[in-house]
């Protein structure tokens, strides 16, 4: 069966009824569409995703779901009961979900199966996210510095580097999504400058710590990683063509790399940032942390591209809370949310989106 199947909603065009469906020998199919699922996997709940068994024996189930929703999926087919919800049980879910039998497939890490993707037609482009012929291709190389791995990605062809992105979970972006694509393709088009790209690897056991609004990781980065970045590409060292990149704890990071030196970080590009951190009580007096600096504090001469899912009810509160605290102490603000999850799916579209807004011509 080749699936989804995707027609519209007889009572609302805005709206499309995706049927997904699993043709093999089984007990049971449970669909995972990223977030979707997510959410009743937290109430304890995952009978809403059960496939149905059909005449024929596949097994298929339906969505409804908003015109412009995009999220990644895959299928797992069970043997015995249930899949349970705890922990170790979702993680085996996790560990033998597939993807579809066809369509575009969003590569995973850590030995994982890829992810299928369901993009409906009103879901945003992504024009940059997948390799494209006849632009130029840069180069990416492994270095370290400061004892950090960092992948930098140089654009090809002759001329000054004129601005440096700095993506947090480099390892993610470069090794696994291959975003030096979409940096050629930026590029190629004029969308961005030159731009020197620094990967930086913050996914191993030091993430926690280091993507907690961490004054020392930050001051690593401005003043090792920038300057190291300097000397050996001849990047440029202005604060205005500066972009600090991240998602979730990564999306707080690069927010308060904007706030904690501004001197070196003049763009920050926050998508689905944990901003209820450090306490996960929503406005309880320990939430919001960050938020509550930029409203106390004096205002910073730096951008902000902000971006979340829809989909993510534990985050859409707290960044629509940041959101109206920029613009009421009159920061420059680009803000966006996409129906859509925590997901790398939404994500590699928003990333070349934001680094276009606050790099490129207009910015």
């Amino acid at each position: 069966m080749k699936t989804p199947s995707i027609t519209t909603a007889p009572d609302d065009p805005a709206y499309r009824l995706v049927t997904f469906g699993y043709a093999g020998d089984c007990d049971g199919v449970l669909a995972l569409l990223h977030t979707v699922t997510d959410k009743d996997r937290h109430s304890g709940d995952l009978t809403p995703h059960l496939m149905d068994r059909q005449a024929d024996g596949s097994w298929s189930i339906t969505y409804r779901l908003r015109a412009d929703h995009r999220a990644s999926y895959q299928l797992h087919p069970f043997r015995g009961p249930v899949p349970g919800t705890t922990r170790a049980e979702w993680l085996h879910v996790l560990d033998h979900a597939v993807p579809d039998t066809s369509g575009p497939r969003l590569p995973a890490r850590d030995g994982r199966n890829p992810s299928s993707v369901l993009s409906l037609p009103e879901a945003p482009p992504q024009p940059y996210a997948r390799r494209r012929e006849g632009a130029t291709r840069g180069r990416t190389a492994p270095y370290e510095v400061a004892g950090r791995r960092v992948d930098v990605h140089l654009p090809g062809g002759d001329g000054p580097l004129g601005a440096v992105a700095v993506l947090l979970d480099g390892e993610m972006w470069g090794e696994v999504l291959s975003v030096g694509d979409t940096l050629d393709n930026l590029t190629a088009d004029g969308a961005i400058p030159r731009t020197a790209a620094l990967l930086v690897h913050t996914m191993g056991p030091g993430r926690p710590e280091d993507l907690s609004c961490n004054p020392a990781f930050v001051d690593l980065l401005a003043d090792r990683l920038l300057p190291w970045a300097q000397r050996e590409f001849g990047a440029p060292l202005d604060p205005s063509r500066t972009v600090v990149a991240g998602q979730s704890a990564g999306g707080l990071t690069a927010a308060f790399a904007a706030f904690h030196r501004p001197d070196r970080f003049g763009n920050a590009l926050s998508q689905s940032g944990s901003f209820w951190w450090p306490d996960g009580t929503e406005f309880d007096s320990g939430s919001e942390w960050l938020t509550r600096q930029f409203a106390g504090s004096e205002r910073r001469e730096a951008r902000f591209y902000v971006e979340v899912g829809l989909q993510e009810w534990m985050l859409l509160p707290q960044n629509r809370h940041l959101r109206d605290v920029l613009t009421a102490r009159g920061y420059d603000l680009a803000y966006r949310e996409f129906n859509g999850g925590h997901d790398y799916a939404c994500w590699r579209g928003g990333l070349a989106d934001g680094l276009a807004h606050l790099l490129g011509p207009l910015g």
